[in-house]
């Protein structure tokens, strides 16, 4: 296994509650060769006083160490500045509230060898609801032309090459809740290698994601897709295709629940 520089990029803004279990989840990866970069966006919650406290812990444990408190203007910019400042050639987004699998770089690290450096490598992902009752997404490799109809692929999970973002661009800011797909859609579109690897990646607790934002997010990802190619017909097809199977699973579950 070839000593490869992994740059890990947590993005931040008033995450007290969680963000050390984040920071947990880096200090139990034994993959040596790892430069972590946090992303804060002005935290006013005792947030940077954590980040603070950290940063010894890493540096004992030989992980460069890197981090910003500044505002920013949402998400996928801090993200980008995290990408500008990676000097690694793999980089992992992994956000304050969720955490790494143990020891799972090493592995990612193995799988990017193993398959000859692809471009995007991706996992598993275990979704934890308020009450932490969990359940794990995969998805079957090879069927990468099914991100015309969404986001088969959890981006907690990803570990993108550095050289694919400087082909391709970075996040685009515009989107406030998709802009991770319309990222994943356009290195497709491209062509990019991606890997998927049969193992849990990452953990990700769900905030109480209402309705409303699903379908926020579902409209963002149809714009996505009809700018990136895909006909009106098609991103509507898809569009009132989830409605449905979303609006059957709950009779399901009613059922289920009644009976």
């Amino acid at each position: 296994m070839r000593n490869v520089l992994v740059s890990v990029i947590t993005v931040s803004f008033n995450s007290i509650k969680t963000i050390k279990d984040t920071f947990e989840s880096i200090l139990l990866q034994n993959y040596k060769n790892i430069e972590y970069i946090v992303i804060d966006g002005k935290s006013n919650d005792g947030t940077v006083e954590i980040i603070e406290s950290y940063k010894e812990k890493f540096m004992n444990k030989g992980i460069s160490f890197k981090w910003v408190s500044e505002e920013d203007k949402g998400i996928y910019d801090a993200m980008n500045k995290g990408i500008k400042m990676a000097i690694g050639e793999l980089i992992g987004i992994i956000n304050s509230d969720d955490w790494y699998e143990k020891d799972i770089i090493e592995k990612i690290v193995n799988v990017y060898d193993k398959h000859n450096k692809p471009d995007i490598i991706h996992g598993n992902l275990k979704i934890y609801s308020e009450r932490m009752i969990y359940k794990e997404t995969r998805y079957p490799k090879d069927k990468y032309w099914k991100l015309w109809e969404g986001m088969i692929i959890k981006h907690p999970t990803c570990f993108i090459k550095k050289s694919l973002y400087e082909k391709i661009g970075l996040y685009n800011t515009k989107y406030k809740i998709s802009s991770d797909y319309d990222f994943l859609l356009r290195a497709y579109i491209n062509k990019a290698r991606i890997v998927y690897f049969n193992n849990i990646i990452s953990h990700m607790r769900l905030g109480g994601v209402s309705n409303e934002f699903l379908k926020d997010s579902w409209v963002e990802v149809e714009r996505i897709a009809i700018k990136n190619g895909l006909s009106k017909i098609m991103a509507k097809y898809y569009f009132y295709k989830k409605i449905l199977i979303r609006k059957i699973k709950k009779m399901v579950k009613k059922c289920a629940l009644k009976y």
